[in-house]
């Protein structure tokens, strides 16, 4: 792992970005590096954008990255995904998820929402290290559709130096005990969709 290693999650408000976000940070600091997070809410309780920077290293200063310096972009929305190219640094990582959700001016009529190729190509031209994880399918399937930014969680997991023991006991900490074993599963099964 480089000095510091900066992840930025985003999407729509109710995806779960910020808890998700939370056990990223708790997971670093678990690791034993020194872990700081940022988070922008937006309207997201109308649906509007979510972001959340999480840092983790030796020594980390700010709580978020800077433009152009992003490790790991996971994207809860797709379309998402485009938007927050800028943030990418060459080589980075695209982890997203294929949801979905047409924003405020797609659904008065004012925008059309982009095809998927359309905006994979967008992403692709900041970084050829995407992946695309079906991960509300996964929650879906297993039988609750909040348990999505788990499986991306367990998507990432498996791009990171932790073990995901690690991962699984902050989950289990931040979850309530009747969602432990949904939540245990649909992180293993990030970890599948992607392996």
């Amino acid at each position: 792992m480089e000095t510091i290693t900066n992840f930025l999650f985003v999407g729509v408000g109710g995806q779960g970005i910020l808890t998700a976000s939370d056990i990223a940070a708790s997971v670093g600091l678990a690791a034993g590096y020194e872990a700081k997070k940022s988070e922008i809410h937006g309207f997201s309780q109308r649906g509007g954008v979510v972001e959340s920077h999480v840092r983790w290293g030796e020594a980390v200063g700010a709580p978020t990255a800077e433009k152009g310096t992003v490790d790991f972009l996971i994207a809860l929305e797709i379309l998402e995904s485009a938007r927050w190219g800028a943030w990418l640094r060459p080589g980075a990582a695209v982890l997203i998820n294929r949801q979905r959700i047409a924003p405020m001016t797609v659904t008065v009529g004012d925008a059309v929402y982009p095809g998927d190729e359309e905006i994979l190509e967008a992403v692709r031209a900041r970084t050829d290290d995407v992946t695309l994880v079906d991960a509300l399918v996964i929650a879906e399937q297993l039988g609750n559709s909040r348990m999505t930014n788990t499986v991306i969680l367990g998507a990432l997991s498996t791009r990171l130096d932790v073990d995901p023991e690690t991962w699984l006991s902050v989950i289990e900490q931040r979850v309530p005990p009747k969602y432990v074993a949904p939540n245990r599963k649909a992180f293993q099964e990030g970890r599948r969709a992607v392996s």
